[in-house]
């Protein structure tokens, strides 16, 4: 995936900020993060934490009570 900058996010598909949230995790892992990429990780988790919660927000709006 190409560099992304952190006021592109917003502009981003779920399933790209997962692939990039990956792939800082993985370089993470094997070489470190520049404080830059640090930044542009957490933004992209808070990005995706969001999505999830307006999804969780959605599902449970849409449920209906029902009386006995």
């Amino acid at each position: 995936m190409k560099d992304i900058k952190i006021e592109d996010i917003k502009n981003l598909s779920i399933d790209e900020v997962t692939i990039k949230i990956n792939e800082l995790y993985k370089k993470s892992k094997e070489e470190g993060l520049s404080e830059e990429e640090k930044e542009l990780q957490g933004e992209l988790r808070k990005r995706y934490i969001d999505a999830v919660k307006g999804n969780l927000r959605a599902q449970l709006s849409g449920i209906e009570y029902k009386k006995k």
